[in-house]
């Protein structure tokens, strides 16, 4: 099994087709079937169902992709290691949630690689429930995790932030005048909602199922995006973080409810895995990262030091959700 071969099997599983993966590995076509065909008789099983124009990963694919990442990680670490001294250099691969990539990370993106040009950034979108194990094979070296607080501990984090959580309509939907929304007004309401799993969606869904409310429909979006158009338009009530609507509000295209029940606030916070090797680059970036996000005091480029996060407004944990 060669280095090359799980390169290209990890860029065919991410891409699903043949054409992207040998343009992300700098190959041609032919060459990407040729050793992903060796790479499925050494194992002794197909990794990839080849459907008419599709490409889908099979059951073994993966069961494989994991340990792929994890081999390939550590690589990377270890070439990292041996050519950096104590200057920002090689990739970063960082998990972050559309609404903090979109809204809190441009500017930052722009000071770091304007200070540290020799790194090479990498952001992909992530399932919150599958984020723990994302770090742990490394596909990430570290996220930007929206959540009550850090649990895990596989993780170490670094908190940012609260985040304000909004319930928000179009100016002509009936409760944009309504100066006081209760929960029970959102019994029979359309609600657009980013995907179950996302930490202020969960937040939403266990205040309604503690209290027994029923939506009239729950709309899911992967993109934040839609959601403020949707919901601009008429289509139902959106829940989102306050940075991401500002400029909504402020044009009054929506308007926030003038929500009366429970707060709703959702920390960020950056974390990694407890055994990843801080390279120079990772912790160059968390220190700017608590520098901006945070807002407080510039920090050294040295990794900052782990502390325990004050916990914000929690609901109660209930056994189950909304539908």
């Amino acid at each position: 099994m060669e280095i090359r071969q799980l390169q290209i099997f990890r860029a065919l599983a991410e891409e699903l087709h043949f054409t992207r993966a040998a343009a992300r590995v700098n190959c041609v076509q032919s060459n990407v079937t040729t050793q992903i065909r060796s790479l499925e008789e050494e194992l002794g099983t197909p990794l990839f169902d080849r459907l008419a124009k599709r490409v889908v990963l099979t059951d073994a694919g993966r069961r494989f992709l994991p340990y792929a990442d994890k081999v390939l990680s550590t690589l990377d670490e270890a070439h990292s290691a041996m050519t950096q001294d104590s200057v920002p250099a090689g990739p970063l691969s960082v998990g972050a949630p559309e609404s903090v990539l979109t809204y809190r990370l441009p500017g930052i993106l722009s000071e770091f690689r304007k200070l540290y040009p020799k790194v090479t950034l990498t952001f992909r979108p992530y399932s919150d429930e599958k984020l723990v194990h994302s770090l742990e094979v490394g596909k990430f070296d570290l996220a930007v995790w929206m959540v009550d607080a850090v649990e895990s501990e596989r993780l170490k984090s670094v908190r940012l932030r609260e985040e304000e959580i909004l319930l928000f309509a179009s100016p002509e939907h009936p409760l944009a005048t309504k100066k006081k929304v209760e929960l029970q007004d959102l019994s029979g309401q359309t609600l657009l909602l980013t995907e179950a799993g996302c930490g202020y969606r969960k937040k939403l869904d266990q205040l309604l199922a503690l209290q027994g409310i029923r939506p009239g429909n729950i709309t899911e979006f992967s993109s934040v995006e839609a959601i403020r158009e949707c919901v601009s338009m008429g289509m139902g009530l959106g829940l989102l973080p306050e940075v991401v609507i500002a400029g909504d509000i402020a044009r009054k295209r929506v308007v926030p409810l003038a929500w009366a029940g429970p707060g709703m606030v959702i920390t960020t916070y950056v974390v990694w895995h407890k055994d990843k090797w801080v390279s120079p680059a990772l912790s160059a970036f968390v220190s700017l990262l608590e520098k901006r996000i945070a807002g407080g005091q510039p920090n050294s480029p040295r990794m900052p030091r782990h502390q325990k996060p004050r916990r914000p407004l929690r609901t109660p944990r209930v056994s189950s959700v909304v539908s």
